[in-house]
């Protein structure tokens, strides 16, 4: 079974009324996916790792239904950058959301596939070398 196509499209960006319009937006335009699955950041994540909040777009139209939803000062638009997070949880998250979708045996076989390459590409360059057309100086 090929589960790459089975797979929702996964979505990491900021914790904010425009990114998580996107999500919806992405549905509405592309017809490629039924729905979006939010990895990051959401608003569990934000308060989980006290991510630190900067200010908002002033304006926005999408603003006071964000805010009635979680709760927020409609009239202080704030929003939380994925960045904030370390890098490293950053990395640990996006990776066990893609994990159940990955096939393990198409990766072992690219990874087989990329290994034989460098060696093709490492032998030519000895060869190359042994000739005299190494770089130029």
């Amino acid at each position: 079974m090929n589960r790459t196509l089975a797979a929702p499209r996964r979505d990491v960006g900021d914790f904010d009324c425009s990114g998580e319009d996107i999500e919806r937006d992405w549905v509405a335009r592309t017809g490629c996916w039924s729905h979006t699955e939010r990895v990051l950041l959401t608003y569990e994540q934000v308060r989980a790792y006290e991510v630190p909040a900067t200010g908002g777009k002033h304006g926005d139209p999408r603003w006071p239904a964000f805010a009635a939803r979680y709760g927020f000062a409609p009239r202080r638009p704030v929003q939380w950058e994925v960045e904030a997070l370390e890098p490293a949880e950053l990395r640990r998250l996006v990776l066990a959301a893609v994990d159940p979708y990955i096939d393990r045996d198409v990766l072992a076989r690219q990874i087989a596939r990329e290994e034989a390459q460098r060696r093709a590409l490492a032998a030519f360059l000895d060869g190359w070398d042994a000739a005299g057309g190494g770089a130029p100086s």
